[in-house]
Formats: structure tokens, sequence, C-alpha cells
């Protein structure tokens, strides 16, 4: 069975991160170069990356 992910940009990176959502993982990739690899999270790896705050 083959998944299509659809990929969001990031508001936040001026436009060079895109994050797909998929049912076990959440699928990070550098939108200027899409012939790298996409990095793949869990979701509980992902909320907790979004909750981390720089000081």
């Amino acid at each position: 069975m083959s998944t299509t992910l659809t990929w969001f940009k990031s508001s936040y990176s001026g436009n060079c991160v895109e994050v797909a959502t998929g049912p076990h993982a959440i699928h990070v990739r550098d939108s200027k170069d899409l012939t790298v690899p996409f990095l793949s999270v869990s979701p509980a790896a992902w909320s907790a990356f979004l909750t981390y705050t720089v000081v």
C-alpha cells in the first residue's frame, strides 16, 4: 500500500521547512532541496520539539 504525504510549509522557517503528518510519524523535510531524504519522528518526539523554547 502506498501513502502519499501532504506537505505544509512552516510559517516560522521562512519557507525552508515542510512538515507532513502520517498515521504513526511526523515527517520533516528541507523544501529547498527535495533530493535529501526527509526526517521522520514519533508524534511524542514532535510534540516535545514543539514545546521547546529557546531562551
